[in-house]
């Protein structure tokens, strides 16, 4: 029996981080290239053709494929028999890993953990520390499983306690309908029930590291009550039509997984955590003969994809007034050439903080007539203009809208759905709002053609940049009168008959 070393244990932990970060695995790019073949809906194709292309990309270019590289989540097994060389405690040699991983100079990868999080929410600068949970068994060795969770996703995640009487679909698919596009379909949906309340928590984040099999479990047919609780669920909640993107569509999840546990005979805890399109998880082991190893996918995985460009309409932002935004309706794609400014939930703080204290805003830095991007971009690296630079949710700005309007920003690129108050902001100033596609990071990060640091350098990649883009690919989502296509897309594509079920979708 060989002894697992300290340093392979850290080095197996980062080159797994960054391995995660550029391939997606073969069964999600199958599932994917699957939900693509088979989408009518031509807006829908369009946001699954981007993340198929940028998945490939960043396979490619060794990039992250989101700009959110995640939080990290470690289920580690370590074996009773396991022969370990350890100079500090375990959790402190995971954590050394994971900020190998995060701090590679060759891929930068994007830090979004911050401490004090009920306080001063400082960065700490390398992504730790990562959420470990600890098992143990009666081998030799030490398994992982291991993943990198956006923060657009693990935020819709949803727990309660039902009663034993009540209906786990009617309550998964109630939620589903109300989570929207925040969550960046298609992905997965992992489900965990009974246990306590965080055994059901853990077991819904457990069962996501799994791998997409909802197609075989489909051909062998169910043989078990979550078996058919899986079916049933992934048939319905894709006939929601909520869709890629929440643009509506066939496809808005991959697979659900679903784990169990005894619980006590008076409660039914459940809890449901979505994975985005840029799932990333990844399972190996040590046995003491070395780090591990981690192959690369066969590029000929990925289809050969060319997007449409049928009805795209290509649009200098230096062209755009506020009298002429009425043009730009709700569906329409767009090709977007010019600059425009980034900012997203700490930026937004500031710039109200300093409005309302009639204070001019750093470097003589004006939004009148402005677009706004939220985004917080991956650092550059090997001539980068910028690294992956996808949108982030949009939701989170809402609380600032009407502040940002009353500045007189002429609109917003973001994703996902807005909230009703929002959208008739929207319309009263007569603005827009535009979605870029969630888990395409990199491949609109290659539009980007020229990036400064405009205000609020210390936030990192939540300062103000003003980026220089060419041909940058959005999607009209709320147009001028308010008429939002998260409302429209899902509502023509709903399939759902809900008469014999209490969803209320």
């Amino acid at each position: 029996m060989g002894t697992i070393t300290q340093k392979d244990l850290v080095s197996s932990i980062a080159n797994a981080i960054q391995y995660i970060s550029y391939y997606h695995s073969p069964d999600f790019v199958k599932a994917m290239s699957k939900a693509y073949e088979d989408e009518k809906s031509e807006a829908a194709k369009n946001a699954i053709g981007q993340i198929l292309i940028n998945s490939k990309m960043c396979a490619l270019g060794h990039r992250p494929m989101c700009q959110d590289t995640g939080s990290v989540n470690v289920f580690i097994n370590v074996g009773l028999n396991a022969k370990l060389e350890l100079d500090k405690e375990l959790e402190d040699v995971i954590n050394d890993g994971v900020a190998k991983g995060y701090t590679n100079k060759e891929n930068t990868l994007r830090y979004s953990i911050v401490s004090d999080p009920a306080g001063k929410r400082i960065n700490t600068k390398n992504n730790t520390p990562a959420v470990i949970h600890y098992g143990v068994n009666n081998s030799s060795k030490v398994e992982i499983f291991l993943a990198a969770k956006g923060g657009g996703s693990e935020n819709k995640s949803k727990f309660a306690v039902l009663n034993p009487s009540d209906s786990v679909y009617d309550w998964v698919m109630e939620n589903v309908r109300k989570m929207g596009a925040g969550w960046c379909p298609p992905g997965v949906l992992g489900i965990g029930i009974g246990g306590n309340p965080e055994k059901s928590m853990y077991l819904a984040k457990k069962s996501l590291m799994s791998h997409v099999d909802i197609n075989e479990l489909i051909k062998a047919g169910a043989k078990t009550e979550l078996e058919k609780l899986r079916l049933r669920l992934f048939e319905d909640i894709n006939k929601l039509g909520i869709g890629a993107q929440g643009l509506g569509g066939l496809t808005t999840v991959l697979d659900v997984k679903i784990l169990d546990y005894p619980c006590h005979a008076a409660s039914l805890p459940v809890a449901m955590i979505p994975n985005c399109a840029a799932t990333r998880h990844i399972h190996f082991e040590l046995d003491g003969n070395g780090e591990a190893k981690f192959e690369a996918p066969d590029l000929k995985l990925w289809p050969d994809i060319k997007l449409s460009m049928d009805n795209v309409k290509k649009v200098n932002i230096a062209d755009i007034t506020k009298e002429n935004l009425s043009q730009f309706k709700s569906g329409d794609v767009l090709l977007l050439s010019g600059k425009i400014l980034t900012a997203r939930d700490a930026a937004h703080k500031k710039i109200v903080e300093y409005k309302n204290a009639n204070k001019p805003l750093p470097n003589g830095l004006d939004l009148k007539n402005r677009f706004i991007y939220y985004v917080g971009p991956v650092d550059a690296v090997k001539g980068e203009v910028v690294g992956p630079a996808g949108p982030t949710t949009s939701t989170r700005m809402d609380k600032f809208t009407k502040e940002m309007m009353e500045i007189g920003i002429m609109g917003m690129i973001g994703k996902a759905e807005r909230k009703q108050p929002t959208i008739d902001l929207i319309k009263e100033y007569k603005s827009i709002y535009l979605i870029a596609t969630g888990g395409a990071a990199y491949l609109i990060s290659q539009s980007i053609t020229a990036s400064k640091t405009m205000a609020f350098p210390e936030l990192g990649m939540e300062a103000i940049y003003e980026f220089e883009v060419k041909d940058m690919p959005v999607t009209v989502a709320v147009d001028t009168e308010g008429v939002s296509i998260h409302t429209t897309g899902p509502a023509q594509w709903n399939t759902l008959d809900c008469s014999s079920c209490g969803c209320k979708s």
